[in-house]
């Protein structure tokens, strides 16, 4: 019984548990056919702002929260930061400078650099705001037709429909930017290879640093 057990699970594909099916034009597309568009948003500095702005902007995102008749997502991506393209030019302009006391600076400064990042563990923060969208009818994958209500779709009824349901989501896109540029919160959608970095990021914690594999779509 236990190795029938083991050989269960190790069929299992690491891929079965992830909820994502492709992203295309920018748009996450989960398994479930429902839709995602991911926005970066700014930060703002709430503890420097007086208690009269500090009180207008809760009351502008209470009202921008009042004002969705669907849900949304807001996370906070918490990362070390990534000092190695600062140290990359550093060493450039090590190897390109003359002067030997120039380079002996250069060198205990990057020496600084390393060893302050080190004891300091220096976080970076990133904002994000996850709009959905769960469409009444699943979408084809890949071009490929698929059957809705007992009827045959071609490939380019499929990506009319894809069109149209992403539509409705920039609709949404909108409503939920405006609503934050009221607050003073600036954001931005991202792209196809922005959305597939950061969830590849998300679902592989262990593994800042090195080299990904982008497969747009």
């Amino acid at each position: 019984m236990p190795s029938t057990m083991n050989t269960k699970v190790k069929s299992a594909s690491t891929q079965d548990f992830v909820p994502i099916n492709e992203v295309r034009d920018g748009v996450v597309v989960l398994k479930d056919s429902s839709l995602r568009a991911i926005l970066l948003a700014s930060s703002i500095n709430f503890a420097l702002k007086s208690e009269d702005e500090q009180t207008a902007f809760i009351v502008q995102f209470q009202n921008f929260l009042n004002s969705l008749d669907f849900s949304v997502q807001i996370f906070i991506e918490s990362r070390m930061l990534d000092i190695r393209p600062y140290i990359a030019t550093l060493e450039v302009a090590y190897k390109n400078q003359i002067d030997d006391l120039m380079r002996t600076q250069i060198r205990e400064y990057i020496e600084f650099i390393k060893s302050f990042t080190e004891a300091a563990s220096i976080m970076t923060k990133n904002f994000f705001v996850v709009i959905p969208y769960s469409p009444t009818a699943p979408i084809g994958s890949g071009g490929k037709s698929f059957l809705s209500f007992g009827k045959k779709q071609t490939a380019t009824e499929v990506s009319r429909t894809f069109e149209e349901q992403v539509s409705q989501l920039e609709q949404r896109v909108s409503i939920v930017q405006q609503g934050l540029t009221r607050t003073g919160v600036r954001t931005v959608q991202l792209g196809t290879e922005e959305a597939i970095e950061l969830l590849y990021k998300l679902f592989n914690p262990g593994e800042e640093g090195k080299p990904m594999p982008l497969d747009s779509q």
